[in-house]
């Protein structure tokens, strides 16, 4: 599967030097000694550092990175059949590229490398579990299904995660425990016992948690909850883990909604039992306000219609003031709204989000499965 030819590899941010020139001399030597070593290939680590859109902003000035890559334009246009070079480059951020770039006869082949799907994450976890002394009881098809949203090396650095939770717990084989846990590590970080937090405050996150369990359970064909925890990890005091039943690449507008409702469950909580409401939520809201704005400026999820409102490429804003002022009057009535439907939905099981939240301060850690028994109980 090789090709058995020259690699030559650079990052684009080797290019822009303060000095003006450096970038497109860096350029004309690279593509230089590519043909003096055809056939080869050229690969360009993050290219977006020298190929971003070109604007007018520094027009009659010395742009050194625009110059590198007008430099970089002339060397492949240079190409034809008969040379013999195949240029590859990378970038997480295709959309700040130039035109010029993509044009037929530049990087006119785009490979998308996106996050593994469940058949991807199993085959995945399968190269990174060989080796490794694993019970035989344990089911990567269903690690695999817990893990959406995983890269590859979130994957691998989950089971080496495990094998060292499997060592200090003084155990032999990779067991289940040791892989749910080592999810968790992946996404928010070890546990952090050694954080010293009073009653009062065990009892506010524990209230927390629960407030968007239980808000997350309630809103219609929700995801179902892996796990709630009240025990600070990372930098967050306490974590509630949904689970999707599935690899997902679109969202209902609903389903939107009720991912808003849920992440408002804490601080619905807070204030409903406790009569106050604290900073824990900050990420909540933070999050919450994020997905308002996309669904109003992205998704044509609002009133104001099927438009874009985001700014331009360039950096400029073609949005009024007027515009602007509708777009924020939508973000706060569906940030509102899902404050509302959070604090509605645990008003009706007020009882059952006391009965629960007080169970999880005596044990800190409940699953889906016990969630569901208390909630769902007559």
């Amino acid at each position: 599967g090789e090709a058995g030819v020259p690699f030559f590899s650079i990052s684009g941010s080797e290019f822009v030097e303060m000095f003006v020139g450096v970038g497109a001399a860096r350029v004309r030597d690279l593509f230089k000694d590519a043909r003096e070593h055809a056939p080869c290939i050229v690969f360009i680590d993050e290219i977006d550092a020298v190929g971003r859109h070109r604007n007018n902003a520094n027009a009659g000035g010395n742009d050194e990175r625009e110059q590198t890559l007008n430099q970089l334009l002339v060397e492949m246009d240079g190409f034809d059949k008969q040379t013999n070079i195949v240029v590859i480059a990378a970038t997480n951020r295709p959309d700040v590229l130039d035109s010029a770039l993509l044009r037929p006869g530049r990087f006119d082949r785009q490979v998308v490398l996106d996050k593994p799907d469940i058949r991807g994450r199993l085959a995945i976890l399968e190269v990174h579990a060989r080796g490794k002394p694993i019970e035989s009881d344990v089911a990567l098809n269903e690690l695999a299904r817990q893990t959406a949203g995983f890269s590859g090396a979130d994957l691998a650095n989950l089971l080496n995660e495990a094998a060292l939770l499997t060592a200090r717990r003084g155990k032999k084989l990779i067991a289940m425990p040791e892989l749910e846990e080592s999810i968790l590590r992946v996404m928010a970080g070890p546990e952090r016992k050694s954080r010293l937090i009073t009653e009062a405050e065990k009892s506010i996150i524990a209230y927390h948690e629960v407030g968007h369990a239980i808000v997350m359970r309630s809103m219609p064909g929700a995801d179902p909850v892996r796990k709630v925890q009240a025990i600070a990890r990372g930098m967050a005091l306490g974590i509630t883990v949904q689970a999707p039943s599935e690899d997902r690449y679109l969202m209902r507008r609903s389903e939107l909604l009720a991912k808003m409702a849920g992440a408002m469950g804490g601080r619905a909580a807070e204030e409903l039992v406790f009569g106050d409401i604290t900073t824990g939520a900050s990420q909540d809201i933070e999050y919450v306000t994020t997905v308002a704005r996309r669904m109003v400026c992205e998704f044509g999820m609002s009133p104001l219609g099927n438009v874009a409102l985001k700014l331009e490429p360039d950096g400029s804003n073609p949005i009024s003031p007027e515009t602007a002022a509708k777009i924020d009057k939508e973000i706060s009535f569906l940030v509102e709204q899902a404050y509302d439907t959070a604090i509605k939905i645990l008003s009706e099981r007020k009882d059952k989000l006391i009965v629960i939240s007080e169970h999880l301060i005596q044990v800190e850690t409940i699953d889906g499965v016990e969630l569901d028994a208390m909630l769902f109980a007559a």
